[in-house]
């Protein structure tokens, strides 16, 4: 969603027109989101108040991926929860317990407040035998003041006093695009994903077996590339080159990185 869709609650250039384009055609799509704070209706307001129309149930959360791994995990079970609105709903629908007596899990997820008395019973629920969930990666989050601590970073320091690694559920974990998958039934060798990094989008949908576009309208900048390993099928400057290629009908199904550099330019 950010970097790709919006950027600072503002739509990018061509993401409102690619929606256009999906719907139009019938085609299955979610916008995805490591962030955990929103539920979708939230997520709904905020997008159309920058001028997109996505309805709540083509929005996915990593709060909502948590959900649903763990309700498979142990259906009805019992949770400590460190998070807002979004990832607390998303449990609740799921049927679990939300307590700090004697939970099955510890979920850590983001939020703008975090407290130390919050994080200190964590910590000593996962010494009792918690088991440690987080809901994404994330070390850092932005503000209008600059870089915020994020779940990533109240991870690592639960684990540094615990000793215990935490399973993350949301991007990088091919998990996230799985669970999305089943959620519009749809199958890895038909679904493309984009996103605008690297280190999470890429790496994920790769791994879950999807066709891959990069867009460098979010974190990951072209002189970047070099320093990773591997490519993603697809590259573009933003959302608005892939519309325009998908409306020519050049979008290629199957391709590799020479090709898509020629049709990135």
């Amino acid at each position: 969603m950010d970097g790709v869709l919006v950027h600072e609650n503002h739509a990018l250039k061509g993401a409102s027109e690619l929606l256009q384009y999906w719907r139009e055609n019938n085609l299955r799509f979610l916008v995805l989101t490591n962030n955990s704070i929103y539920t979708p209706r939230d997520l709904r307001a905020r997008l159309l108040a920058s001028g997109l129309d996505v309805p709540e149930e083509n929005i996915w959360t990593s709060a909502m991926a948590t959900a649903e791994f763990l309700a498979r995990q142990r259906p009805g079970g019992r949770t400590f929860v460190i998070g807002e609105a979004g990832l607390t709903t998303a449990l609740h629908d799921a049927g679990f317990i939300m307590t700090d007596q004697n939970p099955d899990y510890v979920v850590l997820g983001e939020t703008r407040t975090y407290s130390f008395e919050a994080i200190t019973k964590a910590i000593r629920l996962i010494e009792g035998g918690a088991k440690f969930i987080a809901t994404n990666p994330d070390a850092t989050g932005p503000s209008a003041e600059g870089s915020l601590p994020a779940t990533g970073a109240i991870a690592a320091l639960i684990t540094r006093a615990t000793n215990r690694d935490p399973y993350v559920v949301g991007k990088p974990n091919p998990m996230m695009f799985r669970s999305a998958l089943n959620r519009i039934d749809a199958h890895s060798e038909t679904t493309a994903m984009i996103g605008d990094r690297m280190d999470t989008d890429i790496v994920a949908g790769m791994e879950a077996g999807l066709l891959t576009a990069l867009v460098y309208s979010g974190i990951t900048a072209r002189e970047d590339m070099d320093t990773f390993p591997f490519r993603p099928d697809l590259q573009y400057p933003s959302v608005a080159n892939l519309h325009a290629e998908l409306v020519k009908g050049r979008v290629p199904s199957d391709a590799n990185p020479a090709e898509t550099k020629a049709a990135s330019k």
